[in-house]
């Protein structure tokens, strides 16, 4: 994923049609490297995270988001480091993600104390961590090659690592998932396989093929996804009737496109739809070092082939609805602008709204057909107490349902539950959380909200 280079950075521009719409998915934090992950009726999504004004790649730690309508994302904060690793010395980059037996693994590349770079393997009871180390050392660790992992378990339960840059290496893992079974392969970097590289004449780079690598099954038909150069990269794929290959090139995904000069694909099946997940620099600030993940649907035609497909907006309709009658996190979101993602010991994740005017988006809460009588929230503040939380429908000068008047509590250890008689609604309505209050940053602290019948 990561190497030196003359950077050539693609200015796309994105209008604030796009910024509007669901893509990215995230907008309190930059991420990148999506590793979508589907347990038991949910989405997990696990991202690398960009650091705010990033000249580099500069990522210390994965995140993980979960969905399970695919436009309401809950920020579960940083759920593992590079230094979780005493081994490790930096670079928390692109992570893969799987369950078996009851057990959840993340792969991840991280440089060592000896600037060498590996793949580290952690290991959890539940998908939220926390994640360790079972190893005290990489599980993969011959060049400096080995990064962006992708991990795969075929139909004979027989699980495959792939990963690599220049060129893609594979390995059967052993039943345990921590250890890898027989000798490392590599697939052939050849134009059959990965297709000709355009433009430049590289003889460490002949074919497309970059990094990022992605393993993917459908009707018998092996995909192999993956990050395609020359740089800015494209997202290309390459299919086999075996996971051992000989793998046959098919072509371009997504061309060339969204600000970043890196891309990484993922693909998965949710509730009879098929989510093709990649990065972009679509918010603001964004970059080739401030990426964003973004999702979108993907359709097969008959013969197992896609076609081309761009950058979009993002999932227009939820696949169902929230209640508002159970406590929500503030940290699920649908779309926000002015708001930070945050963390404490005191309640965990919350979000902090940096300006005036800050709101959250939350889409296809189902009030019912009686209205609720109030809203509870808890909040605070540390500069002042003249801030105020609107609560309005389906805009965000929408209806007004409630406002919250946000106590300053002195700092976010500190909160306080606030509740405020609400304005008839009912059937299923989009929510938007608007902040009102002078200028200083970190205007509030909000952790979560209910409403009551």
């Amino acid at each position: 994923m990561r190497r030196t280079f003359s950077l050539l950075i693609v200015l796309i521009s994105f209008g604030t049609s796009f910024l509007k719409a669901q893509n990215p998915i995230i907008q309190t934090a930059y991420t990148a490297d999506p590793a979508p992950m589907v347990h038991d009726g949910k989405v997990y999504l696990y991202t690398s995270h960009d650091e705010d004004n990033s000249t580099w790649f500069t990522m210390d730690d994965w995140r993980l988001y979960t969905t399970d309508d695919m436009v309401n994302w809950t920020d579960h904060g940083a759920v593992l480091e590079y230094s979780d690793f005493d081994w490790g010395l930096k670079n928390a980059w692109a992570p893969a993600a799987i369950e078996r037996d009851g057990k959840f693994y993340l792969y991840v590349p991280i440089t060592d104390r000896n600037n060498q770079n590996g793949i580290g393997v952690a290991v959890a009871n539940n998908p939220y961590g926390p994640f360790i180390d079972p190893l005290g050392k990489p599980m993969v660790s011959n060049s400096n090659a080995d990064i962006d992992p992708a991990v795969f378990i075929d139909d004979d339960g027989q699980a495959y690592m792939f990963w690599g840059n220049p060129v893609c290496y594979f390995v059967k893992l052993r039943e345990d998932m921590i250890t890898t079974e027989g000798e490392i392969q590599q697939i052939p970097n050849t134009i059959e396989a990965f297709g000709k590289r355009e433009g430049e004449k590289n003889e460490r780079r002949p074919t497309t093929y970059e990094e990022g690598p992605w393993v993917y099954k459908r009707n018998d038909i092996y995909y192999l996804f993956f990050a395609a150069g020359p740089i800015p990269e494209h997202i290309g794929y390459s299919t086999s009737k075996s996971i051992n290959g000989p793998w046959k090139y098919q072509g371009k995904l997504m061309p060339t496109e969204g600000g970043s000069f890196t891309n990484h694909p993922a693909i998965i099946d949710y509730k009879g739809k098929t989510y093709f997940f990649y990065h972009n620099a679509g918010l603001p600030g964004g970059s080739g070092f401030n990426r964003s993940v973004c999702v979108q649907e993907i359709e097969f035609n008959e013969d197992g082939s896609i076609d081309q497909v761009n950058m979009t907006s993002g999932i227009g309709e939820a696949l169902k609805t929230l209640s508002p009658y159970r406590k929500t996190e503030a940290e699920t979101i649908a779309w926000s602008e002015g708001f930070k993602a945050k963390s404490n010991e005191v309640v965990g994740n919350f979000v902090t709204a940096m300006k005036d005017g800050a709101y959250i988006k939350v889409k296809a809460v189902d009030f019912g057909e009686t209205s609720p009588v109030s809203i509870t929230a808890r909040v605070g503040s540390v500069h002042n107490n003249n801030v105020s939380l609107e609560v309005r429908a389906d805009a965000r000068d929408g209806k007004l349902l409630a406002t919250l008047d946000v106590p300053l509590t002195g700092g976010d250890d500190r909160w306080k539950l606030v509740k405020s008689e609400v304005e008839e609604i009912t059937g299923v309505r989009d929510l938007f959380f608007v902040v009102k209050g002078p200028a200083p940053t970190q205007l509030m602290f909000f952790d979560y909200w209910l409403f009551s019948r």
